[in-house]
């Protein structure tokens, strides 16, 4: 079996600077680190238990099967700061019928992130 000791999401955006304008300004992600020079160099955020790298190009758009999820402690809070930061949010904060809140914006090359709050007496947050 393999022993997973760390994981991180790899991005290949159309326009490196511009992702990194988003996931490190506007987003607000801290970085971790930063390799490489040049327009293409990575840049490795932190993404709560886990990290998301952006580094290289890709001429192409990401699939839209791939989406993200980011767990924040206030969904609403979260859409204040977005929007004041200039991101285009999708679908403002909305319960699900499931009982989470969700919201929904998109990065530079249309990569899905839902921003998600686990309210406290949602069973995500309580065992029986």
């Amino acid at each position: 079996m393999v022993h997973v000791l760390s994981s991180r999401t790899l991005l290949r955006p159309t326009d490196p600077e511009r992702s990194r304008v988003f996931y490190g300004e506007k987003l607000g992600l801290a970085v971790y680190r930063e390799f490489g020079t040049g327009p293409e160099r990575g840049t490795v955020y932190f993404l709560g238990g886990g990290f998301l790298e952006v580094a290289g190009r890709s001429e192409s758009l990401p699939s839209p099967a791939v989406k993200l999820w980011l767990q924040v402690a206030d969904a609403k809070v979260a859409h204040e700061e977005l929007t004041a930061a200039g991101v285009e949010v999708l679908r403002p904060p909305v319960k699900e019928p499931w009982g989470l809140i969700e919201m929904w914006v998109a990065d530079p090359d249309g990569t899905e992130i839902v921003i998600v709050e686990i309210p406290a007496d949602h069973p995500l947050r309580h065992r029986p």
